[in-house]
């Protein structure tokens, strides 16, 4: 869940909080993983936080249809993050489900805060970093694509990990995803105003990577004028 072992090319003088979102299979946790590593930075994928309680829940044959199951689940963390299972189709399922419940949200809210609080900073990606989570962070990406990409994407990463799916199945589901993350009341997916726009439809992973440190840098060095 989190990166403690970032390197060191370019740590920074002082606290530096950047905060990546955006919807899912965008590429915004390789992105963030990235630029913690460029900057010397811990990382946090706030997401394996909500897929940890999914994988509670799914273990302990919880009903993700019930707000105090699932709140239960999200209060009693204990998953290792290499855990395979995190990043199956059937936990991220839940996770995305129960992710609208406030008591989840809330549950796992101030374990995000104090990573992002923590001193040199940190780099967080999810739904609602710089919204929410980090509001004055220090840069603030938002990572998107088109779904028709996000779901290829998608489909990339299930095979490689030897699992079959349909393209329209993916591209449904990635649909669905965000019409959840957008419409929930509680934290829903949205730009913040101040974020910068990156979307890495037509870029490779290179090219997303290097355009979202081109961003960053270009922004710091804006705030350090002022």
């Amino acid at each position: 869940m989190a990166n403690e072992g970032a390197s060191n090319d370019a740590a920074p003088k002082r606290a530096l909080v950047i905060a990546v979102d955006g919807p899912a299979a965008s590429g915004k946790g390789t992105i963030a993983r990235a630029l913690a590593r460029h900057f010397g930075l811990p990382h946090m994928d706030t997401g394996l936080l909500y897929r940890a309680a999914a994988l509670n829940l799914w273990r302990w044959g919880g009903d993700p249809g019930n707000e105090f199951e699932a709140v239960r689940a999200a209060r009693e963390l204990g998953v290792d993050p290499d855990d395979p299972e995190l990043r199956s189709e059937p936990v991220s399922k839940i996770a995305s489900s129960i992710s609208a419940y406030p008591g989840v949200r809330e549950a796992l809210l101030e374990r995000q805060q104090d990573f992002a609080r923590q001193p040199g900073g940190a780099v967080l990606d999810g739904r609602d970093i710089g919204t929410v989570i980090a509001p004055n962070a220090d840069v603030k990406l938002f990572v998107t694509a088109t779904p028709e990409a996000r779901a290829k994407r998608r489909m990339g990463e299930l095979e490689q990990r030897g699992m079959r799916a349909r393209y329209d199945d993916v591209l449904a589901d990635i649909h669905a995803r965000d019409e959840r993350d957008s419409s929930r009341e509680v934290a829903p997916l949205r730009q913040a105003r101040d974020a910068i726009l990156l979307d890495n439809t037509d870029l490779d992973v290179d090219q997303a990577i290097n355009e979202s440190l081109c961003l960053v840098e270009a922004r710091l060095a804006k705030s350090k004028r002022r």
